[in-house]
């Protein structure tokens, strides 16, 4: 396996000092100056590549060892809480320079072939070496692997890929299926094919770059530092306090990072230009609507907020405390909020009612039951839009509208609150995905069937209804001329 090197990566020196070389440069803008840094005019000290010089350590054994610059020891009494003050109006630029010159072969950038591109570009315009790993899950869509190749050409790099462990995923896969993550959550496959590959890459560095942003989840990674002693992993050394994470666009707004990208002209995943902004594995991505933050494309199927795979699972904070301050916090980790569809056209069941309602095999009217969480972005604001035309209301007006005209139709319109403590129950009986589920009650059988579409407007929702109770009508006709 192979080291990623820019193809401006020869060097014949390295920096005397941080501080000169601060003195010597302008100033650079949060997003704007993305020259190269000149270096020609930096006092320069004479390099020794004899035996003794630090050769790169590699993320797994290599068949040829590449002999970098000695870099200097880390001081143990390095307090990263101060630079990262020190470092929160800095550019990404200066950050990325920073955090090589500090770590030199001993740092690699995690790539994971969407917008963190952009990471690789400010390392090229360092002029230094740089070193970029990606962990290769087996499961990324084909286009991900288009854009690692195109990087490799652009850059003139080798990107280290890990690998999960063949047995454990084989061992998966075997006893719980491909897909068993829509059913008990991500979290375990993700520790096979990500965190563990990532855990053992890590362990052959003493620090490494992400492109983790506050902006990406509020309620994850609302308060990333620049730099930071990894909470979760360990480095060369081994033990808590063995391992740097710098996140060198923590700060940049998303519409910047893409803003930059298109000046720079650098490769970018295809999939962006499909409406997908964060991108993982296949199964567990997909295109995000209008209005919808770019996370809600990854597991979707789950609640909004623990929208990490496990890689940078220390943003995820403490359940039992509320880190915006608003109150409360839910059991799935959200904000008390009021209740929505308060309107007298609406049923609101309990527990007990909704299960009362399945077992009934002969109800008097059929049922129309929307499962649903009062935080659940589906139901706040503008966000859905059909054939990229034109916009629909959200979920709650749209329902509401729907129990309107329902009302006099024969068809009762009820709400089940499916989150918190009633989540498990709601997965297990009533084929809950994700929030909202809409639910269809026939007059004559006790099985629901589930709304199988993403278009929550009235019209939709309304032949939906109407087409079911058509095809029981004619059912029901059909079973009497049986007799």
């Amino acid at each position: 396996m192979a080291l990623a090197f820019s193809s401006s990566s020869v060097i014949h020196g390295s920096l005397s000092s941080s501080s000169s070389y601060e003195q010597q440069q302008p100033k650079v803008s949060q997003m704007g100056n993305t020259q190269p840094m000149d270096r020609s005019r930096i006092p320069l000290k004479a390099m020794n590549f004899t035996q003794r010089s630090l050769a790169m350590k590699p993320l797994v054994p290599l068949a040829a060892t590449i002999v970098a610059p000695e870099v200097e020891e880390k001081a143990e009494t390095d307090d990263y809480e101060k630079l990262a003050k020190e470092l929160t109006n800095a550019s990404p630029l200066k950050i990325m320079d920073k955090a090589l010159e500090k770590f030199g072969s001993e740092i690699a950038i995690a790539f994971s072939g969407a917008e963190d591109v952009a990471l690789l570009e400010y390392a090229h315009l360092t002029g230094r070496p740089f070193r970029v790993f990606s962990l290769d899950t087996g499961r990324l869509n084909p286009e991900t692997y288009q854009l690692f190749d195109a990087v490799e050409k652009h850059y003139g790099i080798r990107i280290e890929y890990m690998f999960p462990d063949a047995v454990e995923v084989q061992a998966l896969v075997r006893n719980k299926g491909l897909y068993s993550f829509y059913e008990d959550g991500h979290q375990e496959c993700c520790r096979i094919r990500k965190v563990r590959p990532l855990r053992r890459a890590l362990k052959g560095l003493r620090a490494w770059i992400t492109g983790q942003r506050k902006d990406q989840s509020p309620g994850t990674r609302s308060e990333i530092p620049i730099v930071q002693v990894d909470p979760s992993f360990e480095g060369l050394d081994g033990g808590v306090g063995s391992l740097v994470k710098w996140n060198p666009v923590a700060n940049v707004d998303g519409n910047d990072i893409w803003n930059f990208l298109r000046a720079m002209n650098v490769p970018v995943n295809s999939l962006h230009s499909q409406g997908y902004v964060s991108i993982g594995c296949e199964p567990c991505t997909r295109a995000v609507l209008p209005g919808q933050h770019e996370r809600e494309g990854r597991w979707w199927w789950e609640d909004s907020r623990a929208k990490e795979c496990g890689l940078h699972k220390a943003n995820i904070k403490d359940e039992s405390m509320n880190g915006n301050g608003n109150g409360a916090v839910h059991a799935n980790g959200s904000a008390a909020v009021a209740d929505i569809f308060d309107t007298n056209d609406i049923v609101s069941l309990s527990r007990p009612g909704i299960e009362n309602l399945l077992k009934l095999e002969n109800r008097r009217k059929p049922w129309l039951v929307v499962l649903y969480a009062p935080w659940c972005r589906f139901f706040q604001g503008i966000i859905l839009m059909i054939f990229f035309s034109h916009f629909v209301p959200a979920m709650e007006g749209s329902y509401v509208e729907l129990a309107e005209k329902l009302a006099s139709s024969g068809v009762k319109v009820a709400k089940f609150r499916g989150d918190g403590e009633q989540k498990a129950f709601a997965q297990k009986e009533l084929q809950l995905g994700s929030f909202p589920t809409i639910l269809f009650f026939p007059r004559h059988t006790s099985q629901p069937i589930k709304y199988p579409s993403e278009k929550r407007d009235v019209d939709s929702l309304l032949a939906f209804v109407n087409a079911l109770r058509l095809i029981m009508k004619l059912r029901l006709i059909f079973e009497i001329k049986d007799l």
